[in-house]
C-alpha cells in the first residue's frame, strides 16, 4: 500500500443543533470543541489519520456556508480540496462528487471516507484497522465498512449483520456483509447484542476509486452520468459553477441505500477502538471522565456539590458552581445557558427548534 495513493474524504456538511447551545446551524458540532481539548471534532478527525493519509490527499466535502470555517480550522489543507455542496442531497451525491474529483487527479487512489464528528478513544488500534483495510481495498475490487462491536442495545445506530462463518482469504479480520439493518426499536436492539454477528454501522467506508466509481455506474447510472460529465471541468475555474448547476439535480439518497445495500463485493471489518457517534449530551457523558458521583465536567472552573450524574460543559472563563442536581445538562455558549434534565434533552431541542 503506497501511502501517497491513500486519500482521506471527510464529510463535514451536516447542520443542526445536537449540542445546543454550543452547536447551531451556523456552527454545527463538527466545528466546535466538544471535548474541551482546544480542537474541533473536524480537526481531531484529520489528526486521527496522520501517517495514513497526507494532508495533500485530504478532501473535505461541506456545505458552501461552512467553507470559511474549514479554511480557518485547517489552514494547511489545499484550498481546492474543500468541495462545496450547493445544497443538501444526503451522502450518495456527496461521495459520488468527491470520488470523480479524486479520480480526475489520481485514477489509482485508495480512499477512506469518514464522518467529521465522531470520537475515537484508541487511535493506535484505529490506525491499525484502517491500514489493514486499505491494504485489502488496494488489492481487491471490494467495498469495506467498519462495524463497531456493540456495547449496549443502542437504538440510534444502524446495524450490520455479518457472515462470520468464513473470513476473506486476503484478510482474516474481514467478512462478507449479510445485510444492513435500520435503526431498531429497543427490543430488536436487545436481540442484536445477544448475537455475535451484529455490529454498529460506523459510516466509515474504504474502497479504491475505480471500485466506487464503477459501483455508481452500475447502481446509480443517472447520478454517475452527472459527475462523469464533469471530468474535463474538475480543478478548473468552472468546477463550482457546474456543481452548483448539476448537484441539485441529483436524487437525495444515502450511500447505504444507493450503493451498500446493492453491491455484491461488500465486506465488514468488525472493530473495537472506542468509537462513538456523538449525538447527544448524554452520549458525551458516557465518554467523559467522571468524578466519584458520576458527573462529567468539561471546563476549568466547575465546582460540583451534592450533585450526581450531570454533564457540565462550560469552557468560558466564569466560575460555575452547581449544587443539588441529579441527571442534568449544564452547558453554556456566549450569551446562552442551558440547564435541563438529561432525560428531556430531545424535547428541549424540539422546543428550541420551534422557537
Amino acid at each position: 500500500m503506497a501511502k501517497n495513493k491513500n486519500h482521506l474524504v471527510i464529510m463535514a456538511g451536516g447542520i443542526g443543533s445536537r449540542f445546543w447551545p454550543m452547536s447551531t446551524n451556523e456552527m454545527p458540532k463538527q466545528f466546535i470543541d466538544v471535548l474541551g481539548t482546544g480542537k474541533s471534532l473536524l480537526q481531531m478527525t484529520v489528526e486521527r489519520f496522520a501517517g495514513i493519509c497526507d494532508i495533500e490527499n485530504t478532501w473535505i466535502v461541506t456545505n458552501k456556508n461552512y467553507t470559511d470555517i474549514v479554511r480557518e480550522q485547517l489552514p494547511e489543507l489545499p484550498s481546492n480540496h474543500i468541495l462545496c455542496e450547493p445544497c443538501r442531497r444526503n451522502t450518495a451525491p456527496c461521495i459520488a462528487y468527491v470520488s470523480w474529483r479524486i479520480k480526475s487527479v489520481d485514477p489509482k487512489a485508495n480512499i477512506v471516507v469518514s464522518p467529521s464528528d465522531h470520537i475515537v478513544t484508541n487511535n493506535v488500534e484505529f490506525q491499525r484497522v484502517i491500514k489493514s483495510c486499505l491494504n485489502f481495498t488496494a488489492e481487491t475490487d471490494s467495498i469495506v465498512t467498519l462495524g463497531m462491536k456493540p456495547t449496549r442495545p443502542e437504538t440510534g445506530y444502524g446495524y450490520i449483520q455479518a457472515d462470520l462463518s468464513v473470513s476473506s482469504m486476503r484478510n482474516k479480520e474481514i467478512f462478507r456483509v449479510d445485510s444492513f439493518r435500520e435503526k431498531p426499536d429497543l427490543e430488536t436492539a436487545k436481540m442484536y447484542i445477544t448475537k455475535n454477528n451484529y455490529f454498529w454501522n460506523s459510516g466509515i467506508f474504504l474502497w479504491n476509486v475505480s471500485t466506487i466509481v464503477n459501483a455508481f455506474r452500475v447502481y446509480q447510472p443517472v447520478m454517475s452520468r452527472v459527475f462523469e460529465s464533469l471530468l474535463n471541468v474538475y480543478g478548473t475555474d468552472r468546477e463550482q459553477e457546474e456543481i452548483d448547476r448539476l448537484f441539485p439535480t441529483c436524487q437525495s439518497i444515502s450511500v447505504d441505500y444507493a450503493i451498500m445495500e446493492k453491491a455484491e463485493e461488500i465486506f465488514v471489518c468488525p472493530a473495537d477502538f472506542g468509537w462513538s457517534d456523538l449525538g447527544t449530551w448524554g452520549s458525551l457523558l458516557t465518554l467523559t471522565k467522571k468524578d466519584f458521583y458520576g458527573n462529567g465536567c468539561i471546563g476549568n472552573n466547575v465546582k460540583m456539590f451534592e450533585s450526581n450524574n450531570c454533564m457540565v460543559h462550560t469552557l468560558q472563563e466564569k466560575t460555575v458552581v452547581i449544587q443539588g442536581l441529579d441527571g442534568y445538562i449544564v452547558a453554556e455558549n456566549d450569551d446562552t445557558l442551558l440547564i435541563c434534565k438529561l432525560s428531556e434533552e430531545q424535547r428541549i431541542k424540539q422546543f428550541v427548534g420551534e422557537n
